[in-house]
């Protein structure tokens, strides 16, 4: 199996050395060339300057940022893909974009899995990560052997749209337990508790969460290098926002994280990791 990987950030890169690790990469591609010059140089692969440079690929996994991106990548790769190909999908965008990918590859007999992921830079650089998919099951099985290679567990939601309708959970729950998290730790602040007493105490009972156990120490420290950037949050969840829409579900904790991550942008954190929210809950 030939395998070919966009999107090499903080995500993609290690995901890709993964598949590499397997055997199975053949090209790597990026929006900046440079990173897929230095990535390719390293894992001894080609380096792609157009789609074309992935036609000989049974599987292109895609892990960009924004939905025009994942559109313009489809639209490259209908063209050159053969017939029994796959795109695999692990960027989060809007069910729409999802199943207008699949019905564009689809034309083109390209199966499509839309499959994001959980579990944030540790997640990938560890291969644990969490992957979400929507799609035809018998495309998953065939595109298995790659996804297996930096995940945890594959979970197989349903049809297409239904891996970015799960991450669009997720990702309220994560927005929750963020301003819940620096909401408590700026309040034992305010208090003047010992964070070396406070957070293994937090951690070991029904507080305890991913965001307070990866985050916790450092956001107490004003180090809010990225995991995941405040920008990518706000995008996340106006995505979530639209989805829920329509569902009459009352999303008060979406609002908040909305509003929360808009100000920070404004402030000029959007590259800053979502633990810096800490810095608004502390007032003043």
């Amino acid at each position: 199996m030939k395998v070919g990987f966009i999107g090499l950030g903080a995500m993609g890169a290690p995901m890709a050395r993964y598949v590499h690790a397997k055997g199975l990469l053949t090209a790597v591609g990026n929006r900046t060339q440079a990173k897929a010059d230095a990535l390719a140089a390293e894992l001894n692969v080609r380096a792609a300057r157009s789609g074309a440079n992935f036609a000989d690929c049974d599987v292109v996994v895609l892990c960009v940022s924004l939905d025009a991106d994942v559109l313009e990548n489809v639209a490259a790769l209908a063209d050159v893909l053969k017939p029994g190909a796959i795109v695999i999908d692990h960027s989060t965008v809007a069910v729409d974009t999802a199943r207008r990918c699949a019905a564009q590859l689809a034309q083109h007999n390209i199966g499509f899995l839309d499959a994001p992921v959980s579990g944030g830079v540790e997640g990938a650089r560890n291969g644990k990560l969490s992957v979400m998919v929507g799609g035809d099951a018998d495309v998953l099985e065939v595109a298995r052997p790659v996804i297996e290679s930096y995940a945890a567990r594959i979970s197989h939601m349903g049809a297409t749209g239904a891996g970015q309708a799960t991450k669009a959970v997720n990702q309220v729950l994560v927005a929750g337990i963020n301003e819940a998290v620096c909401e408590g730790l700026a309040l034992g602040e305010k208090l003047g508790l010992d964070p070396e007493k406070l957070l293994p105490t937090l951690l070991a009972g029904a507080a305890n969460n991913w965001f307070l156990d990866k985050r916790g120490a450092t956001m107490l420290r004003d180090e809010f290098n990225p995991g995941f950037k405040c920008a990518h949050m706000l995008k996340d969840l106006r995505i979530v926002a639209a989805i829920a829409r329509d569902t009459g579900v009352r999303m008060s904790t979406v609002e908040q994280a909305l509003a929360d991550y808009a100000e920070l942008i404004e402030r000029g954190q959007g590259e800053s990791d979502t633990s810096a929210l800490i810095t608004l809950k502390r007032g003043g």
